[in-house]
C-alpha cells in the first residue's frame, strides 16, 4: 500500500496528524470560538470572493489580521453559489444557477447558516405529496466524531419529513411510468434498454459497487486502512471500466444506469467520484435549502466583510519574495457572462505578507507568478479536469404538476431526452407559480446546451417538457426563462473539478500545497469537489496554516 493512497485516505476522512477529528476542529473554528486573537496581525490578500476565500477572510479578519479580498466579479460576491432573485415575471420567485441543495451529512454548511440566521427548509430530492411539509421544528445540526465526541448547534427536536410518493416520472426509449412504478415493476424500463435487469438500476448499482464501496464503521485506523486499498486499487479506473471490467456488465446494462441514475456524461471520469459521494449519501438523508436562495449565504458573509472585498478586481499576476507578496489586477468591462472588449483602465497593485489563492484552477490557469510555481502545483493548475454543467430554467403560471391524484410536489424526473434532469420547487411562498429547472446536464450533455443561444435553451426545454407533461407547459409557460453555464462563466470556466482516473494520486497533494508565502483553497483542494462542505473545509484549513504562520 502506497503512502500516498494511506494520506489520502486520511485527508478523505479528515483525520488529522495526530489522529485527531479535523471536522470536529472545523466545526469548533468557524461556529464556537474563531481563530485565537493574533498576537502579530499581517496583511492578507484573498483572491476571490466565493464561500471559500470569504470564511478564509472572516476568520482571518476577527482573529485581528488585516485582510483584503480581490474579486474579479465588479457584480457580486458568491462564485459559483448564485440565485436568480428578479429575473422572473413573479418577482417573489427565485431558484439556482448553482448550488441549490445542502445535505445533513455536510454540518459546516448547515452549522454555518444557522450562525448566521439563516432559515432552512426541506429540499424534496424525492418528490412528496402537494403541500406536504415537514412537522416539528427543523432539527439542529449534529456531528458524531470517530473519537466518540459529539457536536451539536442545539437540542433534539421531534421533526419528521413527509414521506416520498415517488410519483415523478421517467421517460425513456419511448416509455413513461411513475418512479412508484419503476420501483415495483423496473423490468419494462430496463428492458427497453435491453437489460435484463429485476431490480432497480439503483439497486443494481448500489450492488455493483458494494465491494468498494468503505462502510462508515470500524475504526478510524481500519476505515483509513479500507479506503487507501480502495483509492489505490482503482484511482486508475473510470466509472465504465469499473462496471465493463470489474462488475462484469454488458453495454446494455452500463447504458441503462448511465440514463436513469444520472451517469452518462460522467461514465469516463474516476470511479473515485463516484464511491466517495456514495458511500456517504443513502436514500434516508435529508436536504435542505436556505430561505431566499443558497446565496443568502454568501449574502450574508459579504454584508460581514463591507469594504473589505475590492470587486472588479481580477488577478493577472502575483510576485512574491521573502519579505511579502504583490499581486497586480486589472479592472473589465462586461458582466460574468460576457464583455464588450472596451480597453482596460490601469492596473491596481496590492501588496500583502501572505496570500490565499480560493479562485478556481480553471481561471488562476491565466495567471502568471514570479517565481514560477512548482511544477507539481503548476501541472495541478493546467491539468485537474473541471466539468461543465448547465441549468436551464423555465417559469410557469400555476404549478400544474401538483394537480390531481398524480401530483407531486418536489423531486425530479429523468428522461433520456436532451434536458435529461428536471426538478421541481420544493417550498413556494407568496406565488401560485414556480420556477422548474427544466434542464440540469452535465460533461457533454452540458456542452450541447452550451453551444445555444439563451432563446434556444428556452425553447428546446419547453418542447422536451411538453413530451413528458403535454401541451399546458406551452400555455402555463410566462415566456421568462434564466439559464446557467458554467463553462461559459468568465470567472469560473467551469462548474467544478471532477477528477479523471489518475488524477487524485496525481494532483490532490499539490493541489492544496503551500508555495512559498501562497497559500490555496477553494472546493478543488479538498476532497468534496463540487460541494460547498468541500469549499468550507479548505478555508478552515487555509486559515488554520496561515494564522499558525510564525
Amino acid at each position: 500500500m502506497s503512502d500516498a493512497s494511506h494520506d489520502l485516505a486520511r485527508k478523505l476522512l479528515l483525520v488529522g496528524d495526530g489522529g485527531e477529528d479535523l471536522k470536529l476542529r472545523y466545526l469548533n473554528v468557524l461556529i464556537d470560538h474563531g481563530l485565537p486573537r493574533t498576537a502579530a496581525p499581517r496583511d492578507i490578500l484573498v483572491v476571490g470572493a466565493g464561500i471559500a476565500g470569504m470564511v478564509t477572510a472572516l476568520l482571518l479578519k476577527e482573529a485581528g489580521h488585516r485582510v483584503t479580498i480581490l474579486e474579479a466579479n465588479a457584480n457580486r460576491a458568491g462564485g459559483r453559489i448564485k440565485t436568480f432573485r428578479g429575473v422572473f415575471s413573479d418577482k417573489s420567485l427565485h431558484a439556482e444557477a448553482g448550488a441549490m441543495r445542502l445535505p445533513d451529512f455536510h454540518p459546516l454548511v448547515l452549522a454555518l447558516a444557522d450562525k448566521l440566521r439563516i432559515k432552512r427548509h426541506l429540499f424534496y430530492n424525492a418528490d412528496v405529496a402537494p403541500g406536504a411539509r415537514g412537522t416539528g421544528s427543523v432539527p439542529p445540526v449534529v456531528h458524531t466524531s470517530f473519537t466518540g465526541q459529539r457536536w451539536t448547534n442545539g437540542a433534539p427536536t421531534n421533526f419528521t419529513a413527509p414521506a416520498a410518493t415517488q410519483r415523478s416520472l421517467i421517460r425513456v426509449n419511448g416509455v413513461q411510468v411513475t418512479r412508484g412504478e419503476y420501483a415495483r415493476s423496473p423490468q419494462q424500463v430496463n428492458g427497453s434498454f435491453g437489460a435484463s435487469v429485476p431490480t432497480t438500476m439503483s439497486q443494481t448499482l448500489d450492488k455493483a459497487f458494494a465491494p468498494v464501496t468503505v462502510a462508515q464503521h470500524g475504526t478510524i485506523d481500519e476505515q483509513v486502512a479500507a479506503w487507501a486499498k480502495v483509492i489505490h486499487d482503482f484511482d486508475d479506473y473510470s466509472v465504465h471500466r469499473y462496471l465493463a471490467e470489474y462488475a462484469g456488465w454488458d453495454l446494455a446494462r452500463i447504458e441503462a444506469a448511465g440514463t436513469l441514475e444520472n451517469q452518462t456524461s460522467r461514465l469516463h471520469y474516476s470511479l473515485m467520484n463516484a464511491l466517495f459521494d456514495r458511500a456517504i449519501i443513502n436514500p434516508s438523508s435529508r436536504y435542505w435549502e436556505l430561505e431566499g436562495g443558497t446565496a443568502s449565504l454568501t449574502d450574508a458573509l459579504a454584508a460581514r466583510l463591507e469594504g473589505t472585498i475590492r470587486y472588479n478586481r481580477r488577478m493577472t499576476k502575483l510576485t512574491q519574495t521573502t519579505r511579502g507578496v504583490r499581486i497586480e489586477t486589472t479592472a473589465e468591462s462586461g458582466t460574468e457572462d460576457s464583455c464588450d472588449g472596451a480597453p482596460r483602465p490601469p492596473q491596481q497593485v496590492f501588496e500583502g505578507d501572505y496570500a490565499i489563492i480560493t479562485a478556481p484552477f480553471s481561471a488562476v490557469r491565466f495567471c502568471e507568478f514570479e517565481p514560477a510555481l512548482s511544477y507539481p502545483k503548476r501541472r495541478a493548475v493546467t491539468e485537474l479536469h473541471y466539468d461543465s454543467a448547465t441549468k436551464v430554467l423555465l417559469e410557469f403560471k400555476n404549478r400544474f404538476w401538483e394537480r390531481g391524484p398524480q401530483g407531486f410536489t418536489g423531486g425530479g424526473c429523468v428522461s433520456d431526452n436532451p434536458n435529461r434532469f428536471t426538478y421541481f420547487p420544493s417550498l413556494v411562498e407568496r406565488s401560485k407559480g414556480g420556477v422548474v429547472l427544466a434542464s440540469y446536464t452535465w460533461a457533454d450533455d452540458a456542452m450541447r446546451w452550451d453551444s445555444l443561444t439563451d432563446g434556444e435553451r428556452y425553447a428546446f426545454a419547453l418542447d422536451n417538457m411538453a413530451k413528458m407533461f403535454g401541451p399546458q407547459v406551452y400555455r402555463e409557460f410566462t415566456g421568462v426563462g434564466a439559464t446557467q453555464s458554467w463553462a461559459r462563466a468568465r470567472y469560473a470556466l467551469g462548474e467544478a473539478v471532477i477528477f479523471t482516473p489518475g488524477q487524485l494520486h496525481e494532483h490532490h497533494a499539490s493541489a492544496r500545497t503551500v508555495e512559498g508565502r501562497v497559500h490555496f483553497a477553494g472546493e478543488h483542494t479538498s476532497l468534496k469537489p463540487a460541494w460547498i462542505e468541500g469549499a468550507l473545509e479548505s478555508a478552515l484549513r487555509a486559515s488554520l496554516e496561515v494564522h499558525d504562520r510564525r
